[in-house]
Order: structure tokens, then sequence, then C-alpha cells
């Protein structure tokens, strides 16, 4: 029996059908975070949305800032302290939030975190 891996099917896939896309694992994307850097990796875009993978090494962070579109950020590793508005949270691999357009902003990460950013 012919199996193919994930990453033979998604790459079929992308070929046969340009309607969606399909990554068989976000957190390959980003193996390694060199020391005292932020790794940003573009994964998707169309007129609707633009996905964007973001690896921290720890102790980096993306100071406070607003975004002009609503956006989420889902957490695939690590652990950061993110400041949402006036509120601040410890998050860890799972933690989801959503933000409105013009929301002030930070994250900080306390040991390697990989974040995926969706601006909706």
């Amino acid at each position: 029996m012919n199996r193919k891996s994930e990453e033979e099917k998604a790459a079929a896939a992308q070929d046969s059908d340009p309607a969606y896309t399909f990554l068989p694992d976000l957190n390959e994307i980003i193996k390694e975070i060199p020391p005292d850097t932020i790794i940003s990796r573009e994964v998707f875009r169309d007129d609707a949305l633009k996905a964007i993978l973001f690896g921290f090494a720890p102790g980096q962070e993306l100071s406070e800032h607003t975004a002009s579109r609503p956006a989420l950020l889902h957490f695939l590793q690590g652990e950061a302290q993110v400041t949402l508005g006036k509120d601040q949270f410890m998050v860890k691999a799972g933690a989801w939030a959503h933000m409105p357009a013009h929301l002030p902003h930070s994250i900080n990460a306390l040991s390697p975190t990989v974040m995926l950013l969706l601006m909706i």
C-alpha cells in the first residue's frame, strides 16, 4: 500500500486545487528559534485574511502597538506575557485571544514561543 506523508498530500493538494490551503503542522515551519531573535513567516494571505507565524526566543518582545484590523492570537508553543489593553495575561500553548482593531497590545516571550497571528 502506498501511503503519502502529510507533506506530500499537502503539496499534491495545492497543485490540484488552489481553492484551499492545507498546512499539516504549523510547528514544523519554525523548528528552531535562534537566541535573541523574533522570526516571522507569512503562511497565508488573501483579501480577507493574513496569517503570520511568529517564533520568539526567550526574552524577546513585541512592544506595545496597535493594528488597523481585528486580529486573533493563537499560541502554539511556549509561555509568554501578553498585554491586551490594560490587562496582562500569562499564556501557554493553547491560549487564544481576539483583539478588535486599534487595541494596544504587546507580547513578551518567557520561553521559546510560537504564535499564529490571524489578521481579519
